[in-house]
């Protein structure tokens, strides 16, 4: 029986030791996502511009019983409803992708508008991290966290990690995998619909 490939092709861990914490990182979330045992593998891409084009080049190839999904940043406020999550890609300024031939909506996943905002979901696990001089007044409070702008979640990360005494703060390669890793999968599911769809569909999957 010829074995089957089952990869997601992520946005971030452009090389070296980063490119590792990012597949680590990933990986660890979906296990306690409950894909323990029936794991895809993670791809790391670095930049999203490569996460797509590694996405389209093994799709193009992919054989019968192959599953290859794109996971990215939305990167701004998404409009319209989930069937039309290739057309937010296609319309958006410095993206322009066109959907591969065959491909679904299902291929297509967001961290919406960014990574950080799963974070927002678990707070707590965010102060054991950064430990004393955490504050997470700075964080910013809504619980719809996918409507949080990219800007604000930036901002709420430095403000609250400034003045913290073990670690440095916030850095997009310093802990952004290290922090993934940690949160837990279910608050974030509950927390926001697209983490959701991206567990679901990788459930069906494995």
């Amino acid at each position: 029986m010829v074995k089957r490939d089952f990869k997601i092709f992520v946005e971030g861990g452009s090389k070296g030791a980063l490119n590792s914490r990012c597949r680590e990182g990933f990986s660890q979330f979906f296990e306690k996502s409950g894909l323990k045992g029936k794991m895809p593998k993670v791809v790391a891409c670095g930049s999203r511009q490569h996460a797509y084009d590694d996405f389209c080049v093994a799709f193009s190839k992919a054989k019968p019983g192959d599953v290859f999904l794109l996971l990215v940043d939305s990167e701004a406020p998404i409009n319209g409803i989930e069937s039309q999550v290739w057309n937010h890609v296609l319309l958006r300024e410095g993206d322009k992708w066109p959907k591969p031939p065959s491909a679904k909506p299902v291929h297509l996943h967001f961290m919406v508008e960014c990574m950080e905002a799963w974070f927002m979901a678990d707070k707590t696990c965010l102060e054991t991290y950064f430990g004393q001089g955490f504050e997470s007044t700075q964080l910013p409070a809504r619980n719809d966290i996918e409507k949080i702008a990219k800007i604000d979640l930036y901002k709420g990360l430095a403000n609250a990690t400034k003045n913290c005494k073990t670690k440095a703060a916030y850095g997009k390669g310093a802990h952004s995998f290290d922090i993934l890793g940690k949160i837990d999968p279910a608050k974030v599911i509950a927390a926001s619909p697209y983490a959701k769809r991206l567990i679901d569909q990788l459930l069906i999957n494995a």
